[in-house]
């Protein structure tokens, strides 16, 4: 390799990692504001109707896995409509803080901005491999499903509180780690999956913050 190709190269890496972070920051954006659209919509919505819509949600995302290998123009589609169905499924709840706290849903959003922008920020910076933290945030969050079903059926002192907190502590390592991979994939194609993972960290983390700041307001 010449020395214009050695100086090149770097060069080349750099702008192939702005790329996928423009394309896929794009992406969330415009998903965010689809499911913005779907909670709208659906302010009227009963809580039993949601659950369809959660299931839909999943099935989208499902599908996901499988039209990226073939098409990323249908993931992309996939990936919107994700937005507006889940923002569907979370319209009774956001209506409900709406109607009775709505500072809680201006202050969940805020917090949600900020913590998204520190946590995405440092795993985006780091240089230190974050799969290890990803898989005991994953562990993680299956035990906090565990408590949250737990909590259903049992009278846990400030069991809500807890269960905000560690899934905030949780939701923060996924967002480093996502960020990461922004930085170190060089495959423009997996855009919309990197979205779609981006995404779920935001809305958690907005509902996990609108469920806090709702219950000490």
């Amino acid at each position: 390799m010449s020395l214009q190709e050695q100086s090149y190269a770097p060069a080349q890496s750099r702008d192939q990692v702005h790329t996928l972070f423009a394309h896929t920051m794009g992406l969330v954006a415009i998903t965010s504001g689809l499911f913005a659209l779907g909670a709208y919509l659906g302010r009227n919505m009963s809580y039993q109707t949601s659950w369809l819509w959660y299931i839909g949600g999943f099935a989208l995302l499902f599908g996901m896995q499988f039209a990226i290998r073939s098409s990323e123009q249908l993931a992309i589609f996939l990936l919107f409509a994700f937005g507006v169905v889940i923002g569907l499924a979370t319209a009774p709840l956001i209506a409900y803080y709406a109607d009775t706290d709505p500072q809680a849903v201006w202050q969940a959003g805020g917090a949600t901005a900020l913590f998204i922008a520190g946590f995405g920020a440092a795993g985006y910076a780091t240089r230190r491999d974050l799969s290890a933290l990803a898989r005991i945030c994953f562990w993680a969050l299956l035990a906090l499903i565990v408590f949250g079903i737990v909590t259903i059926f049992v009278n846990v002192p400030n069991g809500d509180l807890i269960y905000c907190v560690l899934g905030l502590v949780i939701f923060a390592g996924f967002t480093m780690f996502d960020f990461q991979r922004l930085r170190t994939s060089k495959d423009i194609g997996t855009a919309p999956l990197l979205a779609a993972s981006i995404f779920l960290d935001v809305l958690n983390v907005f509902t996990l913050f609108l469920s806090l700041f709702g219950r000490r307001n």
